[in-house]
Protein backbone atom coordinates (compact mmCIF):
# COMPACT_ATOMS: atom_id res chain seq x y z
CA UNK A 1 0.00 0.00 0.00
CA UNK A 2 3.10 2.06 0.51
CA UNK A 3 3.84 2.62 -3.10
CA UNK A 4 0.69 3.21 -4.27
CA UNK A 5 -1.02 5.87 -5.41
CA UNK A 6 -4.43 7.85 -6.87
CA UNK A 7 -5.00 11.04 -8.77
CA UNK A 8 -8.54 12.99 -7.52
CA UNK A 9 -9.65 15.50 -10.45
CA UNK A 10 -11.64 18.25 -9.31
CA UNK A 11 -13.34 20.48 -12.38
CA UNK A 12 -14.35 23.60 -10.65
CA UNK A 13 -16.08 26.67 -12.73
CA UNK A 14 -12.93 27.97 -14.14
CA UNK A 15 -10.55 25.82 -13.78
CA UNK A 16 -9.71 22.42 -13.16
CA UNK A 17 -6.86 20.61 -10.99
CA UNK A 18 -5.18 17.20 -10.46
CA UNK A 19 -3.87 15.72 -7.45
CA UNK A 20 -1.83 13.03 -6.70
CA UNK A 21 -1.98 11.43 -3.67
CA UNK A 22 0.02 8.57 -1.24
CA UNK A 23 -2.89 6.43 -0.57
CA UNK A 24 -1.33 4.77 2.90
CA UNK A 25 -0.60 8.31 4.29
CA UNK A 26 -2.91 11.03 2.52
CA UNK A 27 0.37 12.54 1.58
CA UNK A 28 -0.32 15.08 -1.25
CA UNK A 29 2.64 14.55 -3.54
CA UNK A 30 1.77 16.28 -7.01
CA UNK A 31 -0.84 18.92 -8.05
CA UNK A 32 -1.60 21.73 -10.97
CA UNK A 33 -4.16 23.57 -12.04
CA UNK A 34 -5.62 24.57 -15.58
CA UNK A 35 -8.05 27.00 -16.38
CA UNK A 36 -10.09 27.11 -18.97
CA UNK A 37 -9.14 29.19 -22.15
CA UNK A 38 -12.49 29.53 -23.53
CA UNK A 39 -14.27 30.41 -20.60
CA UNK A 40 -12.03 32.79 -19.53
CA UNK A 41 -12.06 34.42 -22.42
CA UNK A 42 -16.42 34.91 -21.90
CA UNK A 43 -17.09 32.74 -24.74
CA UNK A 44 -20.99 31.11 -25.57
CA UNK A 45 -21.79 33.14 -21.99
CA UNK A 46 -24.53 36.15 -21.71
CA UNK A 47 -24.49 36.41 -18.26
CA UNK A 48 -27.40 39.00 -18.37
CA UNK A 49 -29.79 36.65 -19.92
CA UNK A 50 -28.20 33.64 -16.89
CA UNK A 51 -26.35 31.95 -20.09
CA UNK A 52 -23.61 29.96 -18.86
CA UNK A 53 -22.03 27.80 -21.27
CA UNK A 54 -18.54 25.55 -21.21
CA UNK A 55 -16.94 24.34 -24.16
CA UNK A 56 -15.90 20.72 -23.91
CA UNK A 57 -12.89 21.16 -25.78
CA UNK A 58 -11.85 23.16 -22.12
CA UNK A 59 -12.94 20.06 -20.19
CA UNK A 60 -10.57 17.78 -22.51
CA UNK A 61 -7.43 19.91 -22.56
CA UNK A 62 -7.73 20.58 -18.70
CA UNK A 63 -7.90 16.81 -17.89
CA UNK A 64 -4.55 15.86 -19.85
CA UNK A 65 -3.11 19.35 -18.89
CA UNK A 66 -3.77 19.13 -15.01
CA UNK A 67 -2.85 15.69 -14.64
CA UNK A 68 0.32 15.67 -16.62
CA UNK A 69 1.47 18.88 -14.48
CA UNK A 70 0.33 17.15 -11.31
CA UNK A 71 2.81 13.99 -12.51
CA UNK A 72 5.48 16.38 -13.51
CA UNK A 73 8.76 15.80 -11.48
CA UNK A 74 7.40 12.73 -9.78
CA UNK A 75 9.30 9.53 -10.20
CA UNK A 76 8.16 6.39 -12.84
CA UNK A 77 7.83 4.48 -9.91
CA UNK A 78 5.03 6.51 -8.31
CA UNK A 79 3.45 7.08 -12.27
CA UNK A 80 3.38 3.25 -12.69
CA UNK A 81 2.00 2.95 -9.45
CA UNK A 82 -0.80 4.92 -10.52
CA UNK A 83 -3.94 2.75 -9.54
CA UNK A 84 -7.04 4.54 -9.66
CA UNK A 85 -8.31 8.25 -10.97
CA UNK A 86 -11.83 9.66 -9.57
CA UNK A 87 -13.33 12.71 -10.99
CA UNK A 88 -15.82 15.31 -9.77
CA UNK A 89 -17.18 18.13 -11.78
CA UNK A 90 -20.06 20.77 -11.30
CA UNK A 91 -23.69 20.14 -11.54
CA UNK A 92 -25.89 19.76 -12.96
CA UNK A 93 -23.82 20.41 -16.16
CA UNK A 94 -25.32 18.11 -18.52
CA UNK A 95 -24.44 18.08 -22.63
CA UNK A 96 -26.05 16.22 -25.51
CA UNK A 97 -24.39 13.52 -26.75
CA UNK A 98 -24.96 11.72 -30.14
CA UNK A 99 -25.13 7.83 -30.29
CA UNK A 100 -21.34 7.57 -29.51
CA UNK A 101 -21.53 10.01 -26.63
CA UNK A 102 -19.66 12.59 -28.13
CA UNK A 103 -20.48 15.81 -27.36
CA UNK A 104 -22.20 17.68 -30.12
CA UNK A 105 -19.93 20.89 -29.72
CA UNK A 106 -17.41 18.27 -30.53
CA UNK A 107 -18.64 17.96 -34.25
CA UNK A 108 -17.71 20.38 -36.66
CA UNK A 109 -21.57 21.47 -37.41
CA UNK A 110 -21.87 22.51 -33.50
CA UNK A 111 -18.12 23.78 -32.66
CA UNK A 112 -19.55 27.37 -31.91
CA UNK A 113 -23.63 26.34 -30.62
CA UNK A 114 -23.14 27.02 -27.01
CA UNK A 115 -26.86 24.42 -26.83
CA UNK A 116 -23.98 21.64 -27.92
CA UNK A 117 -21.91 22.65 -25.43
CA UNK A 118 -22.13 21.60 -21.25
CA UNK A 119 -25.01 23.54 -19.80
CA UNK A 120 -22.82 24.97 -16.60
CA UNK A 121 -24.99 24.15 -13.01
CA UNK A 122 -25.47 28.03 -12.60
CA UNK A 123 -27.02 28.37 -16.03
CA UNK A 124 -30.60 29.49 -15.64
CA UNK A 125 -32.53 29.55 -19.10
CA UNK A 126 -34.82 27.16 -17.67
CA UNK A 127 -36.55 28.94 -15.24
CA UNK A 128 -39.50 28.41 -17.02
CA UNK A 129 -39.46 24.78 -17.53
CA UNK A 130 -38.18 24.35 -13.74
CA UNK A 131 -41.80 25.65 -12.92
CA UNK A 132 -43.64 23.49 -15.69
CA UNK A 133 -41.76 20.39 -13.99
CA UNK A 134 -42.94 21.69 -10.78
CA UNK A 135 -46.43 22.31 -11.71
CA UNK A 136 -47.44 18.75 -13.30
CA UNK A 137 -44.96 16.95 -10.43
CA UNK A 138 -47.19 18.15 -7.82
CA UNK A 139 -50.66 17.37 -10.06
CA UNK A 140 -49.74 13.64 -10.91
CA UNK A 141 -50.16 10.51 -9.11
CA UNK A 142 -46.41 10.31 -8.13
CA UNK A 143 -44.67 13.34 -7.11
CA UNK A 144 -41.43 13.27 -8.89
CA UNK A 145 -39.75 15.99 -7.16
CA UNK A 146 -40.34 14.53 -3.39
CA UNK A 147 -36.67 13.32 -3.26
CA UNK A 148 -35.46 16.79 -3.91
CA UNK A 149 -37.02 18.66 -1.35
CA UNK A 150 -40.21 19.24 -3.40
CA UNK A 151 -39.29 21.85 -5.58
CA UNK A 152 -37.23 21.60 -9.05
CA UNK A 153 -34.63 23.97 -10.04
CA UNK A 154 -33.49 25.42 -13.08
CA UNK A 155 -30.16 25.19 -12.49
CA UNK A 156 -31.15 20.60 -13.05
CA UNK A 157 -30.92 18.11 -15.79
CA UNK A 158 -34.64 17.69 -16.92
CA UNK A 159 -35.15 21.81 -16.95
CA UNK A 160 -32.16 21.99 -18.93
CA UNK A 161 -32.82 19.22 -21.33
CA UNK A 162 -36.30 20.58 -22.06
CA UNK A 163 -35.78 23.88 -22.58
CA UNK A 164 -32.64 23.29 -25.26
CA UNK A 165 -34.43 20.80 -27.03
CA UNK A 166 -37.60 23.58 -27.48
CA UNK A 167 -35.03 25.92 -28.92
CA UNK A 168 -32.65 24.44 -30.81
CA UNK A 169 -34.25 22.39 -33.58
CA UNK A 170 -30.96 21.23 -34.86
CA UNK A 171 -29.92 19.83 -31.28
CA UNK A 172 -33.17 18.35 -31.14
CA UNK A 173 -32.34 16.00 -34.48
CA UNK A 174 -28.97 15.24 -33.42
CA UNK A 175 -29.18 14.70 -29.78
CA UNK A 176 -29.52 11.30 -29.14
CA UNK A 177 -28.89 11.41 -25.29
CA UNK A 178 -27.48 13.92 -22.29
CA UNK A 179 -24.68 12.97 -20.29
CA UNK A 180 -23.39 15.16 -16.87
CA UNK A 181 -20.34 15.98 -17.23
CA UNK A 182 -18.98 13.95 -14.43
CA UNK A 183 -20.05 11.08 -16.13
CA UNK A 184 -18.61 12.02 -19.47
CA UNK A 185 -15.07 12.82 -18.15
CA UNK A 186 -14.99 9.28 -16.40
CA UNK A 187 -15.98 7.80 -19.47
CA UNK A 188 -13.74 9.77 -21.53
CA UNK A 189 -10.74 8.10 -19.49
CA UNK A 190 -12.21 4.48 -19.96
CA UNK A 191 -12.22 4.78 -24.05
CA UNK A 192 -15.64 3.93 -24.12
CA UNK A 193 -18.55 7.04 -24.41
CA UNK A 194 -21.12 5.08 -25.24
CA UNK A 195 -24.19 7.08 -23.14
CA UNK A 196 -26.14 3.52 -22.50
CA UNK A 197 -23.26 1.79 -21.29
CA UNK A 198 -21.72 4.03 -19.40
CA UNK A 199 -22.00 3.88 -15.54
CA UNK A 200 -24.42 6.84 -14.04
CA UNK A 201 -23.23 8.61 -11.34
CA UNK A 202 -25.97 8.09 -8.04
CA UNK A 203 -25.43 11.61 -6.65
CA UNK A 204 -25.61 13.22 -10.35
CA UNK A 205 -29.16 11.25 -11.21
CA UNK A 206 -30.72 11.36 -7.91
CA UNK A 207 -29.82 15.08 -6.93
CA UNK A 208 -30.80 16.54 -10.12
CA UNK A 209 -32.57 13.97 -12.36
CA UNK A 210 -34.82 12.86 -10.43
CA UNK A 211 -33.84 9.14 -10.48
CA UNK A 212 -34.85 7.17 -7.29
CA UNK A 213 -35.61 3.49 -6.61
CA UNK A 214 -38.97 3.65 -5.73
CA UNK A 215 -39.55 5.28 -9.74
CA UNK A 216 -37.83 2.48 -10.74
CA UNK A 217 -35.46 5.18 -11.64
CA UNK A 218 -36.32 8.03 -13.71
CA UNK A 219 -39.63 9.64 -13.60
CA UNK A 220 -42.41 7.80 -15.69
CA UNK A 221 -42.27 8.22 -20.16
CA UNK A 222 -46.15 8.80 -19.33
CA UNK A 223 -44.76 12.13 -17.04
CA UNK A 224 -42.02 13.07 -19.37
CA UNK A 225 -44.27 13.00 -22.50
CA UNK A 226 -47.25 14.91 -20.78
CA UNK A 227 -44.26 17.63 -19.75
CA UNK A 228 -43.89 17.43 -23.16
CA UNK A 229 -43.62 15.18 -26.44
CA UNK A 230 -40.62 16.29 -27.11
CA UNK A 231 -39.20 13.96 -24.59
CA UNK A 232 -40.50 11.04 -26.07
CA UNK A 233 -38.31 7.96 -25.94
CA UNK A 234 -35.71 10.14 -24.22
CA UNK A 235 -35.72 7.88 -21.08
CA UNK A 236 -34.90 4.79 -23.27
CA UNK A 237 -31.80 6.35 -24.68
CA UNK A 238 -30.64 7.65 -20.57
CA UNK A 239 -30.24 5.48 -17.90
CA UNK A 240 -31.97 3.21 -15.45
CA UNK A 241 -29.14 1.62 -12.92
CA UNK A 242 -26.76 4.23 -10.97
CA UNK A 243 -23.67 3.59 -9.35
CA UNK A 244 -22.26 5.27 -6.19
CA UNK A 245 -18.78 6.02 -6.59
CA UNK A 246 -16.89 3.64 -4.45
CA UNK A 247 -17.89 1.48 -8.01
CA UNK A 248 -15.43 1.36 -10.54
CA UNK A 249 -16.28 2.76 -14.09
CA UNK A 250 -13.39 0.88 -15.99
CA UNK A 251 -10.04 0.48 -16.74
CA UNK A 252 -8.17 3.90 -18.25
CA UNK A 253 -7.92 3.68 -21.90
CA UNK A 254 -4.77 2.49 -23.53
CA UNK A 255 -4.54 5.87 -25.47
CA UNK A 256 -4.99 8.13 -22.23
CA UNK A 257 -2.30 6.07 -20.19
CA UNK A 258 0.44 6.56 -22.43
CA UNK A 259 -1.04 10.44 -23.28
CA UNK A 260 -0.25 10.70 -19.19
CA UNK A 261 2.53 8.66 -18.92
CA UNK A 262 0.88 5.88 -16.15
CA UNK A 263 -0.05 2.36 -15.68
CA UNK A 264 -2.68 0.89 -18.00
CA UNK A 265 -3.77 -0.76 -15.13
CA UNK A 266 -5.09 1.99 -13.57
CA UNK A 267 -8.92 2.13 -12.24
CA UNK A 268 -11.37 5.23 -13.31
CA UNK A 269 -14.05 5.55 -10.44
CA UNK A 270 -17.38 6.26 -10.93
CA UNK A 271 -17.98 10.28 -10.76
CA UNK A 272 -19.95 12.44 -8.50
CA UNK A 273 -19.98 16.09 -7.95
CA UNK A 274 -17.15 18.35 -6.49
CA UNK A 275 -18.95 19.25 -3.26
CA UNK A 276 -20.30 16.14 -2.25
CA UNK A 277 -16.72 14.52 -2.56
CA UNK A 278 -14.95 17.61 -1.29
CA UNK A 279 -17.03 16.29 2.05
CA UNK A 280 -15.86 12.40 1.61
CA UNK A 281 -12.40 14.81 1.69
CA UNK A 282 -13.23 17.11 4.59
CA UNK A 283 -14.09 13.39 6.66
CA UNK A 284 -17.53 14.39 7.12
CA UNK A 285 -19.25 12.31 9.28
CA UNK A 286 -22.94 11.28 10.09
CA UNK A 287 -24.80 14.69 11.28
CA UNK A 288 -21.74 17.00 9.86
CA UNK A 289 -22.47 19.86 8.19
CA UNK A 290 -20.10 20.20 5.37
CA UNK A 291 -20.19 23.75 3.82
CA UNK A 292 -18.20 23.82 0.83
CA UNK A 293 -17.94 27.77 0.06
CA UNK A 294 -16.66 28.98 -3.31
CA UNK A 295 -18.45 31.07 -5.32
CA UNK A 296 -21.79 29.11 -4.56
CA UNK A 297 -21.75 27.30 -1.79
CA UNK A 298 -23.40 23.34 -1.51
CA UNK A 299 -24.02 21.94 1.87
CA UNK A 300 -23.87 18.58 2.71
CA UNK A 301 -25.03 16.19 5.28
CA UNK A 302 -24.79 12.21 5.60
CA UNK A 303 -26.94 10.21 8.37
CA UNK A 304 -28.26 6.77 8.74
CA UNK A 305 -30.23 5.91 6.89
CA UNK A 306 -32.34 3.88 9.31
CA UNK A 307 -32.86 7.20 11.45
CA UNK A 308 -33.64 9.84 8.85
CA UNK A 309 -34.29 7.87 5.71
CA UNK A 310 -38.27 8.39 5.75
CA UNK A 311 -37.85 12.15 6.28
CA UNK A 312 -38.84 13.99 3.12
CA UNK A 313 -36.74 17.10 3.92
CA UNK A 314 -38.72 20.19 2.24
CA UNK A 315 -36.65 22.51 0.00
CA UNK A 316 -33.26 20.86 -0.11
CA UNK A 317 -31.31 19.54 -3.03
CA UNK A 318 -32.29 16.40 -2.67
CA UNK A 319 -31.47 13.23 -0.37
CA UNK A 320 -29.83 10.23 -1.94
CA UNK A 321 -29.25 6.72 -0.79
CA UNK A 322 -25.10 6.86 -0.98
CA UNK A 323 -24.44 10.37 -2.84
CA UNK A 324 -21.39 11.20 -0.75
CA UNK A 325 -20.85 8.13 1.69
CA UNK A 326 -22.53 4.59 0.27
CA UNK A 327 -24.65 3.15 2.92
CA UNK A 328 -25.66 6.36 3.88
CA UNK A 329 -28.30 9.39 3.05
CA UNK A 330 -26.95 12.02 1.56
CA UNK A 331 -28.39 15.80 2.03
CA UNK A 332 -27.44 18.69 -0.35
CA UNK A 333 -28.65 22.32 0.00
CA UNK A 334 -26.93 25.49 -0.79
CA UNK A 335 -26.42 29.12 -2.15
CA UNK A 336 -26.24 29.95 -5.26
CA UNK A 337 -24.39 33.37 -4.48
CA UNK A 338 -21.81 33.55 -1.97
CA UNK A 339 -18.36 34.82 -2.77
CA UNK A 340 -19.72 35.64 -6.17
CA UNK A 341 -21.62 38.15 -4.51
CA UNK A 342 -18.52 39.71 -3.09
CA UNK A 343 -17.06 39.32 -6.27
CA UNK A 344 -20.59 41.17 -7.70
CA UNK A 345 -19.91 44.00 -5.74
CA UNK A 346 -16.28 44.35 -6.63
CA UNK A 347 -17.28 45.02 -9.96
CA UNK A 348 -19.48 48.02 -8.81
CA UNK A 349 -16.75 49.65 -7.41
CA UNK A 350 -13.54 48.92 -10.39
CA UNK A 351 -15.53 49.06 -12.94
CA UNK A 352 -15.38 52.92 -13.54
CA UNK A 353 -11.95 52.87 -12.31
CA UNK A 354 -11.03 50.99 -15.44
CA UNK A 355 -12.90 53.25 -17.54
CA UNK A 356 -11.75 56.68 -15.85
CA UNK A 357 -8.07 55.30 -14.62
CA UNK A 358 -7.26 52.38 -17.09
CA UNK A 359 -6.77 48.58 -16.53
CA UNK A 360 -3.74 48.77 -14.44
CA UNK A 361 -5.28 50.83 -11.65
CA UNK A 362 -8.41 48.54 -11.96
CA UNK A 363 -6.49 45.28 -11.72
CA UNK A 364 -4.45 47.15 -8.32
CA UNK A 365 -7.70 48.00 -7.39
CA UNK A 366 -9.38 44.31 -7.75
CA UNK A 367 -6.52 42.60 -6.22
CA UNK A 368 -6.71 45.11 -2.87
CA UNK A 369 -10.23 45.56 -2.61
CA UNK A 370 -11.86 42.86 -0.93
CA UNK A 371 -9.46 41.80 1.92
CA UNK A 372 -9.18 45.70 2.66
CA UNK A 373 -12.86 45.93 2.84
CA UNK A 374 -12.98 42.79 4.98
CA UNK A 375 -10.18 44.20 7.36
CA UNK A 376 -11.87 47.32 7.51
CA UNK A 377 -15.51 45.28 8.25
CA UNK A 378 -14.01 43.31 10.87
CA UNK A 379 -13.31 46.47 13.10
CA UNK A 380 -17.03 47.64 12.65
CA UNK A 381 -19.05 47.14 15.80
CA UNK A 382 -22.50 44.88 15.10
CA UNK A 383 -25.45 46.80 15.68
CA UNK A 384 -29.10 46.24 15.75
CA UNK A 385 -29.48 49.28 13.03
CA UNK A 386 -26.95 48.28 10.81
CA UNK A 387 -28.14 47.58 6.48
CA UNK A 388 -29.23 44.61 6.13
CA UNK A 389 -28.95 43.10 2.36
CA UNK A 390 -30.81 39.97 1.27
CA UNK A 391 -28.07 37.46 -0.76
CA UNK A 392 -30.30 36.49 -3.88
CA UNK A 393 -28.32 38.17 -6.29
CA UNK A 394 -28.24 34.83 -8.27
CA UNK A 395 -31.89 33.93 -6.93
CA UNK A 396 -32.17 31.55 -3.87
CA UNK A 397 -31.07 27.45 -4.45
CA UNK A 398 -31.83 26.36 -0.79
CA UNK A 399 -34.65 26.60 1.12
CA UNK A 400 -36.94 26.45 -1.26
CA UNK A 401 -35.43 26.84 -5.17
CA UNK A 402 -36.33 29.81 -6.72
CA UNK A 403 -33.92 31.12 -8.81
CA UNK A 404 -36.38 34.33 -10.52
CA UNK A 405 -35.67 36.06 -7.01
CA UNK A 406 -33.70 39.23 -6.40
CA UNK A 407 -30.86 40.63 -3.99
CA UNK A 408 -31.44 43.82 -1.78
CA UNK A 409 -29.97 46.30 0.49
CA UNK A 410 -32.17 47.38 2.89
CA UNK A 411 -31.16 50.56 5.11
CA UNK A 412 -28.60 52.84 3.16
CA UNK A 413 -28.12 56.57 4.21
CA UNK A 414 -25.92 59.47 3.35
CA UNK A 415 -23.50 57.73 5.93
CA UNK A 416 -23.45 54.33 4.47
CA UNK A 417 -20.34 54.23 3.07
CA UNK A 418 -18.50 50.64 0.58
CA UNK A 419 -16.98 48.98 4.06
CA UNK A 420 -20.87 48.56 5.79
CA UNK A 421 -22.66 47.60 2.13
CA UNK A 422 -19.43 45.11 1.85
CA UNK A 423 -20.13 44.14 5.44
CA UNK A 424 -24.22 43.36 5.12
CA UNK A 425 -23.38 41.14 2.31
CA UNK A 426 -21.16 39.45 3.96
CA UNK A 427 -23.80 39.15 6.71
CA UNK A 428 -26.87 38.13 3.74
CA UNK A 429 -24.60 35.28 2.92
CA UNK A 430 -24.29 33.48 6.35
CA UNK A 431 -28.20 34.49 7.19
CA UNK A 432 -28.75 32.49 3.52
CA UNK A 433 -26.37 29.98 5.73
CA UNK A 434 -28.26 30.20 8.66
CA UNK A 435 -31.64 29.49 6.72
CA UNK A 436 -30.64 26.21 5.37
CA UNK A 437 -29.30 25.02 8.66
CA UNK A 438 -32.54 26.53 10.15
CA UNK A 439 -34.85 23.81 7.92
CA UNK A 440 -32.82 20.91 8.24
CA UNK A 441 -33.33 20.94 12.00
CA UNK A 442 -37.07 22.28 11.83
CA UNK A 443 -37.22 19.59 9.22
CA UNK A 444 -36.08 16.85 11.84
CA UNK A 445 -32.39 16.08 10.91
CA UNK A 446 -29.58 17.71 13.48
CA UNK A 447 -26.51 19.07 12.74
CA UNK A 448 -23.68 18.31 15.41
CA UNK A 449 -20.84 20.15 13.76
CA UNK A 450 -20.21 22.53 10.98
CA UNK A 451 -16.80 22.15 8.99
CA UNK A 452 -15.86 24.42 6.04
CA UNK A 453 -13.91 23.78 2.93
CA UNK A 454 -13.41 25.80 -0.52
CA UNK A 455 -11.49 28.96 -1.23
CA UNK A 456 -13.42 31.51 0.72
CA UNK A 457 -13.17 29.34 3.76
CA UNK A 458 -9.53 29.34 3.77
CA UNK A 459 -9.02 32.83 2.58
CA UNK A 460 -11.18 34.89 4.54
CA UNK A 461 -11.29 34.99 8.42
CA UNK A 462 -14.25 37.75 8.60
CA UNK A 463 -16.31 35.79 6.57
CA UNK A 464 -16.11 32.67 8.24
CA UNK A 465 -15.88 34.77 11.96
CA UNK A 466 -19.17 36.27 10.70
CA UNK A 467 -20.86 32.95 9.70
CA UNK A 468 -19.62 31.28 12.75
CA UNK A 469 -21.56 34.68 14.73
CA UNK A 470 -24.89 33.73 13.16
CA UNK A 471 -25.14 29.82 12.83
CA UNK A 472 -23.99 30.18 16.54
CA UNK A 473 -22.06 27.17 16.24
CA UNK A 474 -18.21 26.66 15.80
CA UNK A 475 -17.02 26.29 12.70
CA UNK A 476 -13.93 23.93 11.75
CA UNK A 477 -12.08 24.77 8.45
CA UNK A 478 -10.56 21.42 6.65
CA UNK A 479 -6.67 21.83 6.14
CA UNK A 480 -6.18 20.89 2.75
CA UNK A 481 -6.88 23.67 0.03
CA UNK A 482 -7.76 20.93 -2.08
CA UNK A 483 -10.30 19.07 -0.53
CA UNK A 484 -12.65 18.41 -3.49
CA UNK A 485 -9.42 16.46 -5.66
CA UNK A 486 -8.73 15.09 -1.94
CA UNK A 487 -11.92 13.33 -1.78
CA UNK A 488 -12.14 12.50 -5.33
CA UNK A 489 -8.86 10.33 -5.01
CA UNK A 490 -10.14 8.77 -1.53
CA UNK A 491 -13.20 7.98 -3.91
CA UNK A 492 -10.27 6.51 -6.49
CA UNK A 493 -8.62 4.25 -3.54
CA UNK A 494 -11.80 2.37 -3.01
CA UNK A 495 -13.12 1.71 -6.48
CA UNK A 496 -9.54 0.85 -7.34
CA UNK A 497 -9.28 -1.87 -3.98
CA UNK A 498 -7.18 -0.10 -2.08
CA UNK A 499 -9.71 0.03 0.59
CA UNK A 500 -12.88 -1.67 1.07
CA UNK A 501 -15.07 1.11 2.16
CA UNK A 502 -15.04 4.65 2.28
CA UNK A 503 -14.68 5.36 5.71
CA UNK A 504 -11.21 2.88 5.91
CA UNK A 505 -9.92 5.73 3.11
CA UNK A 506 -10.93 8.95 4.86
CA UNK A 507 -9.05 7.14 8.21
CA UNK A 508 -5.97 7.42 6.38
CA UNK A 509 -6.41 9.93 3.82
CA UNK A 510 -8.72 12.91 4.69
CA UNK A 511 -7.64 16.18 5.90
CA UNK A 512 -7.10 17.22 9.11
CA UNK A 513 -8.26 21.02 10.47
CA UNK A 514 -5.91 23.91 11.11
CA UNK A 515 -8.59 26.83 12.05
CA UNK A 516 -12.28 26.86 14.32
CA UNK A 517 -13.82 29.85 14.49
CA UNK A 518 -15.70 29.67 17.41
CA UNK A 519 -19.10 32.06 17.94
CA UNK A 520 -18.83 35.51 19.46
CA UNK A 521 -21.40 35.39 22.47
CA UNK A 522 -21.52 39.40 22.75
CA UNK A 523 -22.86 39.48 19.19
CA UNK A 524 -24.84 36.22 19.01
CA UNK A 525 -28.07 38.25 20.46
CA UNK A 526 -27.89 41.24 17.98
CA UNK A 527 -27.34 38.91 14.46
CA UNK A 528 -30.55 36.85 15.59
CA UNK A 529 -32.38 40.12 15.81
CA UNK A 530 -30.85 41.41 12.13
CA UNK A 531 -31.56 37.54 11.00
CA UNK A 532 -35.24 37.81 12.32
CA UNK A 533 -35.07 41.48 9.65
CA UNK A 534 -33.24 39.76 6.81
CA UNK A 535 -36.30 36.63 6.98
CA UNK A 536 -38.88 39.45 6.88
CA UNK A 537 -37.27 41.64 3.52
CA UNK A 538 -37.08 38.67 2.09
CA UNK A 539 -40.24 37.76 2.51
CA UNK A 540 -41.65 41.32 1.53
CA UNK A 541 -39.04 40.43 -1.83
CA UNK A 542 -40.47 37.36 -2.69
CA UNK A 543 -44.28 38.30 -2.15
CA UNK A 544 -43.85 42.40 -4.47
CA UNK A 545 -40.48 42.15 -6.49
Amino acid sequence: MKNQFVIGVDYGTDSVRALVVNTATGEEVGTAVHYYARWKQGLFCDPASSQFRQHPLDYLEGLENSIAGALEGLSDEVKQNIVGISVDTTGSTPVAVDQNGTPLALLPEFAENPNGMFILWKDHTANAEAEEINHLAHHWDTDFTKYVGGIYSSEWFWAKILRTLRVDESIREKAYSWVEHCDWVSAVLTGNTDPIAMRRSRCAAGHKALWHQEFEGLPSEEFLTKLDPLLGGLRDRLFSETYTSDNSMGTISKEWADKLGISDKAVIGVGAFDCHMGAVGADIQPYSLCKVIGTSTCDMLVAPNEEIGHLLIRGICGQVDGSIIPGMLGMEAGQSAFGDLYAWFQKVIVGPVRDLLGQEAADKLSAELIPYLSEKALELPVKATDIVSVDWMNGRRTPDANHTLKGGIIGLNLGSDAVKIFKSLVEATAFGARAISDRFQQEGVPIKQVIAIGGVAKKSPFVMQTLADVLNMPIKVASSDQACALGAAICASVAAGVYPDMASAQKNMASAFDATYEPRPEVVPIYEALYQRYQGIGQYIEENI
